[in-house]
């Protein structure tokens, strides 16, 4: 069953149904991420031959071979060799057939020949691309698939559609689990995050503990395997698994980073930042209204399933053997796990928020994250971490709580209070997203949203 991407779907669907216009599609994301499910889903409805071809680890000469055989076997022929790819799709042309050709991990055709040989070459297939021919080039190694997009690259420009594919949200997330209670979605989600492979290796059947227990804590779990030699594969050689230990647990600021590093060269650790930043293994944030102040950007991990192997995971693994599962669960995650989803829940209402904006639900939204503040007057700062700002610089202000019972009015004003005391603060709302709804009837025009609300 095909999940989500609806849109992504039908911009691909769309451009490969276009005729007598050349195609070239450019498709890349993580590994694992849903890319060559999206392409075949599109190819379900391309009415001609479809060649999809995957790349591998060898020479140039090799994967040419390997593509040669490729296009013979899909044209039921026997196997034929070209000259050259332009030789292959001067025969291609000749073929009078309909034909996409997608060419899977490009990278590894890439990285058989010094930088921007491979590009240069496929730029000249493009330029001569037949027009029975669309070509789809996909790609894992985000770094080096962006390399295309680069104004000084050979294929700058030549790409009819560029699709970049992300993890799934906590709503379409949440379609694979679609039978569980409100309150264990956002659960499922906070651990597990939006990876297409991950989520459908989830015994949804079972609980939230029984699945970290099988999937996450032993070395062989499918899905910490897949952090291990996946997730982090790409970038393991290239950077301090300190700075994603120290991200794990807390420690978002610059200086905090390098202090738990305790090194000087911080030359070495911006570029192992740069080098996580690309590869969106990390994010940088900052407040809504500091934006482009260094002093309060902060960085973190992008993925929650990536979060959770390095709070709770990296370095104790020994521990874990030792003691086992079971026992590691109940004395280092089970009384702490609640305050780890509390604040995932929070990331989730801002995706909230992302959707209601892109479905033009709130068009006057300029901008959602967190907010910094620093009042002289009582000589405090903090930090709201769901605000909106809205036309005419007001904010709403929105308070996240993974309770396991409904809100209360009293809390709700406490809330209040706590803003109010605060006199910097332009407050155009003051909203509550409680995962139990509340016990109250609202009087005091509060934005009430439940967790139900969430997912509807």
């Amino acid at each position: 069953m095909f999940i989500g991407r609806e849109k992504e779907l039908k911009d691909l669907t769309s451009e490969l149904s276009k005729s007598n216009k050349k195609t070239a599609v450019l498709i890349y994301g993580k590994r694992r991420v849903g890319k060559s499910t999206l392409i075949n889903e599109a190819a379900k409805s391309f009415d001609g031959v479809v060649i999809n071809h995957l790349c591998v680890s060898s020479t140039f000469e090799g994967n040419l071979e390997l593509i040669y055989r490729s296009v013979s076997q899909s044209l039921s022929l026997p196997t034929m060799r070209f000259d050259s790819l332009l030789s292959m799709m001067d025969y291609l042309e000749t073929t009078n057939k309909k034909i996409l050709l997608i060419i899977d991990e490009y990278p590894y055709l890439k990285q058989t020949k010094k930088k921007y040989e491979v590009d240069s070459y496929m730029q000249a297939v493009v330029d001569k691309l037949p027009e029975n021919v669309k070509l789809i080039l996909c790609g894992s190694y985000i770094t080096i698939m962006k390399e295309l997009l680069a104004e000084d690259n050979p294929l700058f420009g030549r790409f009819s559609l560029i699709q970049h594919i992300h993890d799934f949200d906590y709503y379409d997330a949440s379609q694979f689990y679609s039978t569980l209670p409100v309150r264990d979605k956002v659960a499922f989600y906070s651990i597990f995050g939006g990876c297409p492979y991950v989520l459908e290796n989830l015994e949804v059947n079972k609980s939230l503990k029984d699945n970290i227990i099988k999937l996450l804590l032993p070395e062989t779990g499918i899905i910490r395997s897949h952090i291990e030699n996946v997730m982090l594969k790409e970038i393991q050689k290239s950077f301090d698994a300190r700075i994603l230990e120290s991200l794990g647990n807390g420690k978002k600021k610059y200086t905090e980073i390098r202090d738990l590093l305790g090194s000087n060269e911080t030359g070495l650790l911006d570029k192992q930042l740069k080098i996580l930043l690309d590869m969106e293994t990390i994010c940088k944030t900052e407040p809504i209204n500091r934006r482009n102040d260094k002093k309060k950007q902060f960085y973190e991990i992008t993925d929650n399933l990536m979060r959770f192997y390095f709070t709770f995971i990296f370095g104790n693994a020994g521990t874990i053997v030792r003691i086992g599962e079971n026992q590691y669960y109940n004395r280092q995650i089970e009384h702490t796990i609640i305050q780890f989803i509390s604040r995932r829940f929070e990331g989730i209402t801002l995706q909230y928020f992302h959707r209601m904006s892109i479905q033009e639900k709130c068009p006057d939204i300029e901008d959602y994250g967190s907010y910094w503040y620093d009042d002289p007057k009582t000589k405090s700062n903090g930090e709201f971490d769901c605000v909106i700002k809205r036309t005419g610089d007001l904010y709403d202000f929105y308070e996240c709580k993974y309770f396991d019972r409904p809100m209360t009015l009293p809390e709700c004003e406490h809330e209040q209070k706590q803003l109010d005391s605060v006199e910097e603060i332009k407050v155009d709302h003051i909203g509550f997203v409680s995962i139990e709804g509340f016990d109250f009837e609202n009087k005091n025009n509060y934005i009430l949203i439940e967790g139900n609300d969430l997912y509807q």
